[in-house]
C-alpha cells in the first residue's frame, strides 16, 4: 500500500455508506453516523498451561494475520479444575485501529471468509446490545498469510468489531453496508 493511499473499504465508507446510513436512520450530521472504531482479534490458547511454546506460535501466527505485534494476555483468576494460576500466560490479542483496521476488514470480508468451508454468511446473533459484533473463527487457516505446512495445531479466534453505533440495528446496518456477509 502506498504511503498516503486510502484503504478501499474506508473510501467506500466515506463515499457510499455515510450517505446510506444518514438516509436510513435520519441523521442530520455526518458525525452522527456510526463508524468502525477498532477491531480486536483474540486467540485463547488453553494448551499454554502445559507447553508455553504453543503460545509463542500463536503470537507469531496472530502477528502475521494482523500485520501488527500480538500482545500476550495473562490469566486474571486462578481456576483449580484447569490447573490455571493467576498470572499465567494464556492468550494473545491484537487491537487494530486506523489504516490497519480497514485493511484487515477488507482482507477478512473479501478473501478469508469466502475460504470457509460451507460458508453461508456470518451469524446475526453475535451483537452485544451496545453496537459491537463478535465473530468466532474456528481455524487460522482461512487467512492466506498462514502457511499450511507450518501449522501444528488448529487454533480458533474471536474477532470483535467495535463501532460507535448506539444499538445493534445501526451496527448491523453499518457492517452490512461495508460488506460483511450476514446470513439471510
Amino acid at each position: 500500500m502506498a504511503a498516503n493511499a486510502e484503504p478501499r473499504i474506508k473510501g467506500r465508507y466515506h463515499n457510499d455508506v455515510v450517505a446510506k446510513l444518514k438516509e436510513e436512520f435520519g441523521y442530520t450530521s455526518a458525525m452522527q453516523v456510526p463508524r468502525l472504531q477498532k477491531i480486536v482479534i483474540n486467540m485463547g490458547v488453553g494448551d499454554a498451561i502445559q507447553n508455553i511454546k504453543v503460545l509463542d506460535v500463536a503470537v507469531e501466527e496472530l502477528t502475521t494475520i494482523a500485520g501488527q505485534k500480538a500482545v500476550v494476555r495473562k490469566a486474571k483468576k486462578s481456576v483449580a479444575q484447569f490447573k490455571l494460576r493467576e498470572g499465567m500466560p494464556i492468550a494473545c490479542m491484537v487491537t487494530l485501529r486506523g489504516p490497519r483496521m480497514w485493511e484487515f476488514f477488507d482482507r477478512l470480508v473479501s478473501l478469508s471468509l469466502p475460504r470457509v468451508r460451507d460458508f453461508r454468511g456470518v451469524p446475526t446473533k453475535s451483537f452485544d446490545g451496545r453496537g459491537n459484533y463478535t465473530l468466532g473463527l474456528k481455524d487460522q487457516l482461512i487467512f492466506q498469510e498462514i502457511d499450511y505446512s507450518k501449522v501444528e495445531k488448529i487454533k480458533g479466534m474471536n474477532v470483535t468489531f467495535v463501532t460507535s453505533a448506539a444499538n445493534d440495528s445501526e451496527a448491523r446496518s453499518l457492517l452490512a453496508h461495508l460488506g460483511m456477509p450476514f446470513r439471510k
